[in-house]
């Protein structure tokens, strides 16, 4: 098993420093659960060389009440310096720990040429690609009154396809190696009626981007209460052959492998038995593992 998504600090935590004990607690917190290898992965808004290559984005995006929450969040996180992260996990990666070196990164809208060129010039082993906001709209962060009241004014399907697009275009960018919580624009329990459209969609931009998907336990610690993906999703990627990793997207420690018996039991149950790791942007197979028992 693999925990491939793992944030050093939680959302609320603005100033950082990252350190080899921390990273180092990650794997051994991670092995203790039966997982082969974890990838940290930290928001790339989190660093101070995005803010300056992507901050002001949101300026000339649609949805113009939303920007002053977009920059008050950008200033909020991007505190922490990008050299410092890589620098202290590929110390603990060459010291012979489980873990590889990562980012979360999210798709922004004709500036992916932009972010390819920030990142080439460091070792990741892997990028996870994701959609955290409609333009200006920060869909998922449901504790802030403004963003979720967007939820009872907007048309679920038009929030699903407009997501979906985001995502067939990151897909197309070629700028990262895997989808993260492919369906996260579910996390607050608003589904279509048939979401059968979306799903074919998602799943046919993995296949085209070569790209892998995740399989997280993320979605059962949100309103939503499901993994990602839902089921119906999983079981496209399966009949499709896209590739899969696992992860628990946790922003602290007690999270890290949250539920990774849970995520292994699923897979296994879909016929699953093979997970693609990555070392130097290159994949690689890592098995499932059995079930407890077995």
């Amino acid at each position: 098993m693999l925990d491939y998504h793992l944030h050093l600090w939680p959302h609320s935590q603005s100033d950082a420093e990252t350190t080899v004990e921390q990273v180092a607690a990650y794997c051994e917190h991670a092995t203790a659960a039966g997982v082969a290898e974890i990838a940290v992965t930290e928001h790339l808004f989190r660093f101070t060389q995005a803010k300056d290559v992507l901050g002001g984005f949101w300026d000339h995006l649609p949805g113009e009440s939303l920007r002053p929450s977009m920059a008050a969040y950008w200033d909020h996180h991007a505190r922490v310096d990008l050299d410092a992260y890589v620098e202290v996990v590929q110390a603990v990666k060459d010291a012979g720990l489980p873990v590889v070196l990562g980012l979360e990164v999210d798709y922004y809208r004709d500036r992916m040429d932009d972010v390819a060129d920030l990142l080439s010039g460091y070792p990741f082993d892997v990028l996870l690609g994701s959609v955290h906001w409609l333009d200006t709209w920060r869909f998922d962060v449901l504790s802030e009154p403004l963003v979720l009241a967007e939820w009872d004014v907007r048309d679920i399907d038009a929030v699903w396809d407009e997501y979906t697009r985001a995502m067939e275009e990151l897909g197309a960018s070629g700028v990262c190696d895997v989808f993260a919580h492919p369906d996260l624009v579910k996390i607050a329990g608003r589904v279509p009626a048939v979401p059968d459209e979306f799903y074919d969609r998602i799943t046919e931009a993995a296949v085209r981007s070569g790209m892998a998907a995740e399989v997280s336990s993320a979605g059962w610690r949100k309103p939503v209460g499901e993994e990602y993906p839902a089921p119906p999703l999983l079981r496209r990627f399966v009949e499709r052959g896209v590739p899969l990793t696992t992860a628990s997207d946790a922003h602290q420690l007690p999270d890290v492998a949250d539920r990774a018996d849970d995520i292994r039991d699923l897979l296994l149950g879909a016929g699953v038995t093979r997970l693609q790791g990555y070392r130097e942007r290159k994949p690689y197979e890592v098995a499932v593992g059995a079930a407890d028992g077995d």
